[in-house]
């Protein structure tokens, strides 16, 4: 028998929700902004520079073009946010976590979506014999508008969720700061 001491089977998410969440939930924050920065050039490119959507890449996109057609890419992506909200999600208390399991339940719609179009990509076989892979949400809306919407919605909560965090940090530990009453409850 080893004298070693016994470790916890999830360490890295107890460490990443306790004294290191804030750190952890900046970087993925950080990440999420870097791909935000790549939709936002791609809809200058688009709506403001006059662009065709086929040559509208963002900014790595283009010397890279093969990214943006790389559904393994955008799966990836889709599937690294889906786990980076799930893994901080106990790290939140209160009003922050509600609206981080917002943004997590979101996610998990648009990577089902996304897992939609890989599928259809490695396949060859289209949903309703379309010419290109197809979500179910792009029967009625285009793709590069969709996108831009399902990233919204996700973020969206995750602002309102950080702006709770912070605030709530600043009462005490991020971790533990408890909940501000309800607005129609007045606290004596």
């Amino acid at each position: 028998m080893t004298d070693r001491p016994h470790t916890d089977r999830n360490g890295l998410l107890t460490t990443l929700n306790g004294r290191h969440h804030r750190t952890a939930v900046m970087l993925f924050m950080l990440v999420v902004l870097g791909h935000w920065a790549e939709h936002i050039a791609q809809a200058v490119q688009i709506w403001g520079l006059g662009w065709p959507v086929p040559k509208a890449r963002g900014v790595l996109g283009l010397p890279f073009p093969w990214l943006i057609s790389s559904e393994w890419l955008h799966y990836g992506y889709a599937l690294v946010m889906l786990v980076g909200l799930w893994a901080l999600r106990p790290g939140f208390t209160g009003r922050a976590r509600t609206w981080w399991t917002v943004a997590l339940a979101i996610q998990f719609w648009h990577h089902i979506e996304h897992l939609l179009l890989l599928i259809q990509a490695q396949t060859g076989a289209h949903l309703a014999g379309r010419p290109a892979p197809t979500s179910v949400l792009q029967f009625w809306f285009p793709r590069v508008q969709l996108h831009l919407f399902y990233n919204a919605v996700v973020f969206l909560p995750m602002v309102v969720a950080m702006y709770h965090y912070l605030r709530d940090s600043g009462r005490g530990s991020a971790t533990t700061a408890p909940d501000r009453a309800a607005p129609d409850r007045v606290s004596a």
